[in-house]
């Protein structure tokens, strides 16, 4: 009972954004022990992807094309700061998009090689390993008016009540952060170290699975993977989180 009161309680409730100045990464509410593991990259259970990534990023594709390094060089310098600026705007398709998708527009146009698919290990991989090479870095969104529309839906679909519960991502996320929801800790939300590793998961997985996951907690619909409503949502949580510091690959519960 005391379960559906606070659901009811939180579905009542109106949501009001959180201030800059009080924006913090879900890691200051992990145990000491998460902590630890997320700031050792030798117990960091998320660095084990980020090393096929590695591996991946040197390797030519089968059409003999370049590889990613063949391209784009040492990541370690190429590739700081690109993460934190994604999802951005592609001039090619008129629309945004987001590490994941550039990831595999690279594969189709350059390589000549098929999509991967999301969640596969190979994308997850890849994509963290390019956006391990701006750890410690502000999450900076770019400020580019083609964005602007796609930002705004971003910012209504957080606020949208949805689901048989009658919730919205804002009502949890912005009105209730750090209370309880059962036995767990209700975070802020903000994507600071996706593709993150989840104890729950026992692996690593990218944001739109978390967005999947909260949407079927509401008891939603959620959308497919890809979808231009997870871009959306993706641009404006990077605008909601900034300036915090990626952290991928993340540890979480």
């Amino acid at each position: 009972m005391a379960l559906v009161g606070l659901l009811l309680s939180l579905a009542l409730a109106g949501a009001e954004p959180i201030p800059q100045a009080e924006r913090r990464s879900g890691f200051d509410q992990m145990s000491p022990e998460i902590q630890a593991m997320q700031r050792d990259d030798g117990a960091n259970p998320g660095m084990l992807a980020v090393a096929d990534g590695e591996d991946l990023w040197t390797k030519a594709p089968p059409s003999g094309r370049p590889s990613c390094a063949g391209c784009h060089g040492e990541a370690s310098s190429t590739m700081r700061g690109v993460a934190a600026r994604y999802p951005a705007w592609d001039a090619r398709t008129d629309k945004p998009i987001d590490l994941q998708g550039r990831v595999n527009a690279c594969r189709r146009e350059h390589q000549g090689a098929e999509p991967l698919a999301y969640e596969s290990p190979d994308l997850l991989a890849l994509t963290a390993f390019v956006a391990a090479q701006s750890r410690g870095l502000p999450i900076s969104p770019p400020a580019d008016p083609r964005l602007e529309p796609a930002r705004n839906e971003g910012h209504a679909l957080f606020q949208a009540r949805q689901g048989q519960l009658g919730l919205s991502c804002a009502i949890c996320h912005d009105d209730h952060w750090g209370r309880r929801l059962g036995a767990a800790v209700i975070p802020q939300g903000q994507p600071t170290g996706y593709p993150l590793y989840r104890l729950e998961w026992q692996g690593l997985g990218s944001l739109q699975r978390r967005l999947r996951n909260c949407l079927t907690g509401m008891r939603a619909e959620p959308f497919g993977y890809g979808a231009p409503e997870y871009i959306s949502l993706e641009l404006y949580l990077a605008t909601r989180a900034a300036p915090l510091t990626l952290e991928t690959p993340a540890v979480r519960p």
